[in-house]
């Protein structure tokens, strides 16, 4: 009889765990699905990256501007490149994008197109993230950004400021084969215009 009751208990024990365990994977997705901003599919980069025969026109310097409205809601979106400086093939180059609607920053984030490194550790809510190190002119810091699909990384909006106003910009990230440095040159960006389009304004 206590033999019984043993595998009872542990029967009972191995149900609950399994049970807590699909609890704890929903909340994680419902965690992970929360932390992306809300995009159709005409602003998710995994649906849509750029397209080399999209018209966009100059927002100074190396930056592109796209515009674009929403055929249901006629929202404003605007879509803002820059591409690397250290790379030959323009499309094969990293590059950063900014996508905008209605006046407000919607996502940043940095597509090396190369294939990205593992994630470090898991966020606050359980969302795998990388390890970065950025350089905006004479200063540098460390950043964990948001590791999305392995294609690309999702920028904090702090230090999409800091791109605003540097002349120099390199982010240092991780591939398979080691550490890879993509530089920028954003200098000459109509900061007007971005102001209107995210409400974005340089971080001095």
């Amino acid at each position: 009889m206590p033999l019984a009751m043993t595998r009872g208990n542990h029967e009972r024990a191995f149900t609950w765990i399994m049970r807590a365990a699909g609890i704890l994977l929903v909340l994680c997705s419902v965690g992970l699905d929360a932390q992306r901003p809300r995009m159709d599919r005409n602003d998710d980069p995994d649906a849509q990256g750029p397209n080399r025969h999209e018209t966009g026109t100059s927002a100074g310097g190396s930056w592109t501007e796209y515009r674009a409205e929403d055929p249901m809601t006629a929202a404003k979106k605007v879509r803002f490149e820059l591409p690397a400086a250290n790379a030959g093939d323009r499309d094969e180059q990293g590059r950063v994008i900014l996508f905008c609607t209605e006046g407000k920053l919607n996502l940043a984030d940095f597509r090396p197109n190369v294939r990205l490194g593992r994630p470090d550790w898991p966020g606050f809510w359980g969302q795998p993230q990388m390890r970065v190190r950025v350089r905006a002119d004479d200063s540098h810091s460390d950043h964990n950004w948001n590791w999305v699909n392995g294609h690309f990384l999702s920028m904090d909006k702090g230090t999409t400021r800091e791109l605003l106003g540097a002349r120099l910009f390199r982010i240092e990230f991780r591939t398979p084969e080691g550490p890879k440095i993509a530089e920028f040159s954003p200098a000459g960006l109509e900061l007007n215009r971005v102001h209107d389009a995210c409400g974005l304004s340089p971080k001095k």
